[in-house]
């Protein structure tokens, strides 16, 4: 059966939606980053996750953050029947380049209200100084 054009390709979907138009991407992990003198703060929108959701890892000089969520929304009539099932399922991650002098315990992170806050200190790196090796010479 074939619907009248003016519902459009997508009666059910429009019908059914409820949530914003728009990129899930552009809406996940917008990240500031702030140099305050000393070391920088990073401020990464993470909207309908959970703490525990949240992973931050430091390997070999990059910070990866990575978060993970699961959701089900069912619901049915007094008889059983489903009116609506929608569920959700996603993930996401970012990675920044730290130095490979910054350690583990140097960085700070607290997140609270869908926000991840993160410090990172400044570390300078050590000019590895040059050693002049000499060949001995015999005789």
């Amino acid at each position: 059966m074939l619907l009248p054009s003016i519902f459009g390709e997508r009666l059910f979907d429009d019908f059914m939606d409820f949530a914003p138009r728009g990129k899930v991407e552009n809406q996940l992990m917008r990240t500031d980053v702030k140099d305050a003198g000393d070391h920088f703060e990073l401020m990464m929108e993470m909207p309908g996750f959970k703490k525990e959701d949240v992973k931050a890892q430091l390997k070999d000089g990059v910070l990866n953050i990575s978060a993970a969520t699961s959701t089900s929304n069912d619901q049915q009539d007094e008889n059983g029947r489903y009116i609506r099932r929608e569920r959700f399922s996603g993930s996401c991650s970012r990675s920044f380049y730290v130095g490979e002098n910054v350690t583990q315990e140097d960085i700070r992170a607290k997140f609270e209200d869908g926000i991840l806050k993160i410090s990172v200190p400044k570390i300078e790196e050590k000019p590895q100084i040059e050693e002049n090796k000499y060949i001995a010479i015999e005789g």
